[in-house]
């Protein structure tokens, strides 16, 4: 009778984390109490944590990709050492990236170029180191694509100057502008539309030669002034009825500030930084 009796009494059950649930059975004993599956405080906290961890690792490996390319020349001038550790810093941030696909929200602005090893921009590097009349200043990729889906357009700029013509490294731009599509996950495809040469910007010296500041300026020297400074050459890249050049572009990486790149097919690789927007 007394084990009878006590298999009916309710002893407090063992704290959970949880919201308790009360059943109460129809044969008069004591109600069984279930609680719901949640995580605990600790639980969420180390999760909370790893997450931390992991941005930190992150901004880390940024961090190593531009110091390492940081005394490059922007790729100019490297050896097989440098450019062995470039590559493998790339690809531990192209693991966070991994399968997730194109974001074209941030990949729309302007991207500053730090680093490549592409061809066809190295031989600009070199023939500005060669040539004392000739220098380049920034590069930058400008992508148009905040309200696509599936593409958009980006420009290719590239400032460049004359010494003693025009205004330093930044003189004039030269302008491949291209449509891209989204072919991949994080491939695109370029195809490219038009060269222009735009923006010139006379040096104090020319302008001081063209209109002399001691004599009055004639009608004649600040037409010359003004056609120099509106001058635009524009070639088109493709003819009619002709396919265009173009060319796969994989985006192996991106964030809010860096973008990293591989022209697919052995094009070189590019390492690029948010920039501020261009003003043309």
């Amino acid at each position: 009778m007394e084990l009878a009796f006590a298999s009916r009494l309710c002893f407090p059950a063992p704290k959970q984390y949880g919201r308790e649930v009360n059943r109460c059975p129809s044969n008069g004993y004591a109600p069984r109490r279930y609680y719901s599956r949640k995580k605990s405080p600790y639980t969420v906290a180390c999760t909370a944590q790893q997450a931390q961890l992991s941005e930190v690792a992150l901004e880390t490996q940024k961090h190593e990709l531009l110091r390492a390319v940081q005394d490059t020349q922007r790729g100019l001038v490297t050896n097989a050492d440098q450019r062995s550790f470039i590559e493998e810093a790339m690809v531990s941030l192209e693991g966070y990236c991994s399968g997730a696909p194109i974001d074209l929200v941030k990949l729309d602005g302007t991207w500053r170029l730090q680093y490549t090893s592409a061809p066809d921009v190295l031989v600009l590097f070199e023939s500005a180191a060669r040539l004392p009349f000739f220098q380049v200043g920034q590069i930058f990729q400008r992508f148009d694509c905040r309200k696509k889906s599936d593409g958009g357009s980006v420009d290719n700029v590239v400032q460049w100057s004359v010494p003693s013509l025009l205004e330093e490294e930044n003189g004039a731009t030269l302008l491949v502008s291209a449509k891209f599509s989204v072919v991949s996950a994080r491939n695109i495809y370029l195809q490219f539309e038009e060269i222009n040469l735009q923006n010139f910007k006379i040096s104090a010296q020319l302008q001081a030669l063209i209109t002399p500041a001691i004599l009055p300026r004639s009608f004649l020297s600040l037409q010359v002034l003004q056609f120099i400074r509106a001058f635009k050459a524009q070639i088109p890249v493709q003819n009619p009825g002709r396919q265009g050049v173009g060319g796969l572009y994989y985006l192996s990486y991106l964030d809010r500030d860096m973008l990293l790149g591989r022209a697919v097919g052995g094009g070189g690789v590019f390492v690029f930084t948010r920039a501020q927007p261009l003003d043309f």
